[in-house]
């Protein structure tokens, strides 16, 4: 199996390891829920004055910009819900940077709670990181699926059906 982590794996993989397995095997959640169709828009029109969404391969930046001459890469969220699970993929972003020679720091943004917290690459967060990313290896390149947990977020997932039909 050809296998890249993404920031999305490591988003998921803070949430539930099981959904990183499905994402590694191209699984989608279902498109029509609520919540993804809500974090769709909010992702499509907040901060629409700075540039969004760079590809870096493995890595999709939604907002970069200059700050004085700081390279400064945003992550847009609908909510802090998932606060820790969006600062590790910011953490993702900023450490895939780093080792393309890139140094920046982060900022992850909630538009509709009118929240920024910044977030930087240090070393405690980059080792954190590295153990994330090989977790998440071992996750997508294992045969079968992590058994269901339920969790706090099981009730709004959109793999609910999935995990408990």
């Amino acid at each position: 199996m050809d296998f890249n982590v993404t920031g999305t794996l490591v988003w998921y993989y803070c949430i539930c390891k099981r959904e990183v397995w499905l994402m590694s095997r191209r699984i989608e959640p279902d498109q029509d829920d609520s919540n993804i169709e809500i974090g769709r828009f909010i992702h499509e029109n907040a901060y629409s004055r700075e540039r969004k969404e760079i590809d870096l391969g493995h890595a999709k930046l939604d907002v970069i910009r200059n700050d004085n001459g700081e390279l400064v890469v945003g992550e847009v969220k609908k909510s802090s819900r998932f606060l820790k699970s969006a600062q590790m993929q910011l953490i993702f972003y900023l450490y895939q940077l780093k080792q393309m020679g890139i140094t920046a720091r982060g900022e992850l943004l909630i538009p509709s709670e009118k929240k920024r917290f910044d977030i930087e690459l240090n070393d405690a967060s980059e080792r954190e990181i590295e153990g994330i990313l090989a977790d998440v290896e071992s996750i997508a390149l294992s045969a079968n699926p992590p058994p269901p947990v339920k969790v706090k977020w099981c009730s709004n997932c959109a793999y609910a059906e999935f995990c408990w039909a």
